[in-house]
């Protein structure tokens, strides 16, 4: 290209740009036009929109009275436990807990997954013991797939028998 020509070129450019930001900021604004006010409800409109919806709507008063009312019950709960406490110390309550649980064994599961399931929760000891004796049974492959309702009173023998094929 020649230097005039480049110039022109230039030159051409720059008056395309001027006559586009002229129109752009001296133009009608859309934006501002399209926008519809929206009058802002009085209280009394909002608290029966909420109202209807199913809010319920209280003062900071009536909130604060709420408050106080439910620490006064946890303290006085507080107070009636550590009153029956300090009149019998002796006593052990000789209740055993058994823990129960729906263990859903599936495919791809391994023995060792089983174990750590029914260690959190609660129904075995350890999830390596669980392990080992599966491994020295020779059970490690045949554990069935499905929904096993087990609980923490079965011996090791009775969840093995319950989960996994012989």
């Amino acid at each position: 290209m020649k230097a005039n020509s480049m110039r022109s070129f230039a030159a051409g450019l720059i008056v395309s740009a001027s006559v586009c930001g002229a129109v752009y900021f001296a133009g009608p604004n859309k934006a501002a036009s399209t926008q519809k006010t929206v009058e802002k409800p009085t209280v009394d409109e909002m608290k029966t929109m909420l109202t209807s919806e199913g809010y319920v709507i209280q003062t900071n008063e009536e909130w604060n009275k709420q408050l106080a009312a439910a620490k006064k019950e946890k303290n006085d709960v507080k107070e009636k436990s550590n009153e029956n406490k300090n009149e019998k110390p002796n006593e052990k309550p000789n209740e055993k807990i058994v823990y129960r649980t729906m263990l859903t064994v599936t495919s791809g599961m391994t023995s060792i997954d089983v174990g750590r399931a029914l260690e959190q929760a609660h129904i075995i000891n350890s999830a390596k013991d669980f392990f080992n004796e599966v491994e020295k049974r020779g059970l490690s492959n045949d554990l069935r797939p499905g929904t096993f309702e087990v609980e923490s009173g079965k011996s090791m023998d009775e969840i093995i028998a319950t989960i996994f094929k012989k």
